[in-house]
């Protein structure tokens, strides 16, 4: 049986075919030269193409013949050689190769390959799927209420001085959610007002009644669009960043650290966020009101000739300091509910790259129904009050 002689150099892989005194049906398969990546490379496909030339072969011997240097290409021949001699019934000897090779090798092919296809999805009845949704909302119920109660205790420590509480901290989320915020917040309430101007001029032009289009922008404003419209902006701005935050601390095992040390993760994290936003989101609601009213006179002046002067008066009569005082206590329940929100998610989160962002969505969703949800009750409450 003839021996092969692989030998590579730089221009290539040079293919020789020589006699060899091995017993029948024995290929000798000679390596030599400098196997680098890049270089020419032989294909085991070459070996078995000339099987016509060679007889019946049942068995394949590889050495070493002045194997100068070698890398990764080498091992991937090897490697296909082996897996082309199996489906043929083949077998490979590798023993009078050299131990590090023979161990990459082995290392190779312990690796499973991996499968592409996914997966089959399971399908489930019904009646499981309920089941399965109902178990998942009552662990979420149970997290919430769990949360609820930690919030409670740490801030029962903090009235009393004792809690892992951080100015710095405090003052640093403040300014993040301060005025890192108001641009986006002067151009979504500027806009909301003149589309509120614009909606409420074209109906009030039918009847002659084009002033109180500053009424209507005004209270509109002040007790709802204002502060909802800032909560929903902050709710995707300032509560995924609560969320994604902790819940990188969380993947990272940061709040586990602090556990471990003595730490309340609730004092040292979840305090910061929920008294700065509770503090800021009144302030940011009345500096969207301003401006939501500065966009409903842009219109008023464009579409009905009313002047800054006499829209800003007739906002002035009706918007009193009860009006003010309604909107601002909505927008702080708001700003806790979206602290709320984007800290209790953090804190849950999952230990993976994926689990941060699923609890940075489900902070978002979960602040922005919140504060939809409270909206509703609170209006429902002060329609009963009479204010």
């Amino acid at each position: 049986m003839p021996r092969i002689h692989f030998h590579r150099h730089e221009e290539g892989t040079l293919l020789r075919i020589s006699p060899t005194t091995d017993g029948e049906g024995i290929l000798t398969v000679s390596l030599g030269g400098a196997w680098r990546y890049g270089i020419g490379t032989g294909h085991p496909s070459t070996l078995f193409d000339k099987r016509h030339s060679l007889g019946d072969i049942e068995q394949i011997i590889f050495i070493e013949d002045d194997l100068k240097f070698w890398d990764s290409s080498l091992i991937s021949f090897i490697k296909k050689t082996q897996d082309e001699a199996k489906s043929r019934n083949i077998s490979v000897d590798l023993s009078h190769l050299s131990p590090g090779i023979q161990r990459l090798l082995a290392l190779a092919g312990s690796i499973p390959a991996l499968n592409d296809q996914l997966p089959e999805r399971r399908s489930h009845s019904m009646l499981l799927a309920l089941g399965f949704t109902s178990l998942r909302w009552t662990h979420t119920f149970e997290d919430t209420l769990e949360f609820i109660g930690d919030l409670i205790l740490s801030f029962g420590r903090f009235f009393r001085g004792k809690a892992n509480f951080r100015k710095v901290d405090f003052l640093q989320v403040l300014r993040d959610c301060s005025a890192n915020s108001l641009p986006i917040v002067t151009l979504i309430s500027f806009l909301f007002g003149v589309i509120l101007a614009f909606i409420g001029a074209a109906q009030l032009k039918m009847f002659g009644a084009e002033i109180y289009v500053a009424d209507l922008v005004g209270i509109a404003m002040a007790r709802e669009m204002g502060p909802m419209m800032t909560a929903i902006i902050l709710a995707g701005r300032c509560g995924a960043a609560f969320a994604a935050q902790i819940g990188t601390m969380t993947v990272n095992e940061e709040v586990d650290a602090l556990r471990t040390t003595g730490i309340s993760p609730i004092d040292f994290l979840v305090l910061p966020r929920v008294f700065s936003l509770a503090i800021m989101t009144p302030f940011l609601a009345l500096y969207a009101v301003f401006f939501g009213i500065i966009g409903g006179a842009v219109i008023a002046q464009i579409m009905l000739g009313i002047s800054f002067t006499q829209f800003l008066t007739e906002a002035q009569q009706i918007l009193t300091p009860l009006q003010f005082a309604l909107g601002i206590i909505k927008s702080f329940v708001y700003g806790v509910l979206v602290a709320f929100s984007g800290c209790l998610y953090g804190i849950h989160c999952g230990k993976s790259a994926s689990a941060v962002g699923t609890a940075t969505t489900s902070a978002v969703v979960m602040g922005i129904v919140s504060v939809v949800m409270a909206a509703a009750v609170m209006t429902y409450i002060y329609n009963v009050l009479g204010v």
